[in-house]
């Protein structure tokens, strides 16, 4: 065994110690003294880098995320997931790898995820095996545990960027081409509705907050979102975050509710974060009814798979409109779909642009942009009624 090891479970005999005479301290202040009393005291022989060391490793597996802390405390960890006690991986750079820590115990891990959630009003049982919160920071947690989950405790944590990137930044990462970071700017400022489609961590919200600094400054802008990860940098922007049921099963607040109270809050703009439900067929009204400009994403794995998605989810509002009326709405509410992947290298990329119009039978896309292109087709492909919006936006 290593010295590393060595510490690592030192370090948890050292813990199952402290809780055992826990009844007796009084506040993290308390407990940290007495975990320095207890280094001290049973491991006095190792030398003071190590004693440091040790009391930081307890400090850590008592009152903070235990081997999670580091994870979290390195800037390029984009997310951190656990599958069970023993298998921790982190995706760093778009790629994912295997972390090399791990807890020491399935109750080890069950005390880091009751850490995260009891701040926030959650908890997880077997009544409530599934939890997804957000935490003071913006980060994203998911939990699942027994009988859900098979092998253990599985914790997924979605690190938040407190500034997102910018138009300029994703170009100079390679996921917008300067030629398109022009057209979409252009795009936005003459209020076309633009729906960013991608899978997941494809980089879809990022790409959102990025096209929306090119909104006007002199615009009321309304955000809806599940979780509140956008950052836009105007000076009127209202935000808007759904809220899950309390403990006793009461005080839902739903995506489509917010889209419906934003319409009565006089916005300029709408912006949904991410539409998955029910809540599409407002955001359609909402685009077609005076709020033009409007941006969302939504899961999918092309402009097309996008615009059915959209009329999968606005047939689910239960309201008994006909499949061709979603058609109609769809087709004269959304402008452009600006597709999104991430690429086996970890890189993620515009992959494609397109436009909706009308076809035979319903609606359809039609292709401006594919990752790759030399000569990029917007400017002979769109169709008159694009082409004389952006051009009068330009005037």
């Amino acid at each position: 065994m290593g010295d590393a090891e060595a510490l690592e479970e030192l370090a948890g005999s050292l813990r199952e110690r402290l809780l055992r005479e826990a009844d007796a301290v009084d506040g993290r202040a308390d407990l940290h003294e007495r975990i320095g009393e207890l280094v001290e005291r049973e491991c006095g022989l190792l030398d003071p880098d190590a004693r440091a060391q040790l009391v930081a490793t307890v400090a850590e597996r008592s009152f903070g995320l235990g081997p999670l802390e580091p994870l979290l405390r390195d800037p390029e960890v984009d997310e951190v997931m656990v599958n069970g006690p023993g298998a921790v991986w982190v995706e760093r750079g778009g790629r994912l790898e295997r972390a090399a820590a791990g807890f020491g115990s399935v109750e080890e891990l069950r005390h880091a995820i009751e850490r995260i959630l009891a701040p926030l009003g959650r908890r997880v049982d077997e009544a409530c095996p599934l939890v997804d919160a957000r935490l003071p920071d913006g980060s994203r947690v998911n939990v699942v545990i027994a009988p859900l989950a098979l092998d253990g405790p599985v914790l997924t944590i979605r690190r938040f960027r407190r500034r997102g990137l910018s138009a300029d930044e994703l170009v100079a990462a390679g996921t917008l081409v300067p030629a398109l970071r022009d057209f979409l700017a252009r795009c936005v400022r003459a209020r076309l509705n633009l729906l960013v489609s991608g899978g997941t961590g494809s980089g879809k919200t990022t790409t959102l907050n990025a096209l929306s600094e090119f909104i006007p400054a002199g615009e009321r802008i309304v955000t809806v979102e599940d979780a509140a990860e956008l950052r836009l940098r105007q000076p009127h922007v209202v935000r808007l975050e759904a809220r899950p049921a309390n403990l006793e099963g009461r005080g839902e607040v739903t995506i489509r509710g917010l889209v419906r109270n934003a319409l009565r809050m006089r916005p300029d703009r709408i912006v949904v974060g991410e539409v998955r439900g029910a809540e599409a067929l407002d955001m359609l009204s909402a685009m077609t009814t005076g709020h033009d400009g409007s941006l969302s994403t939504v899961h999918a794995g092309s402009p097309e798979e996008a615009v059915r998605r959209i009329e999968t989810l606005a047939l689910m509002s239960g309201v008994g409109l006909p499949h061709a009326a979603i058609r109609e709405q769809v087709a004269d509410a959304i402008d452009l779909v600006v597709h999104q992947a991430r690429r086996r290298d970890g890189t993620r990329r515009v992959t494609a642009v397109a436009e909706v119009v009308r076809a035979a039978g319903g609606v359809g896309v039609r292709e401006l942009y594919s990752f790759g292109d030399d000569r990029p087709r917007w400017r002979a492909a769109l169709t008159e009624r694009l082409s004389r919006r952006l051009g009068e936006a330009s005037e």
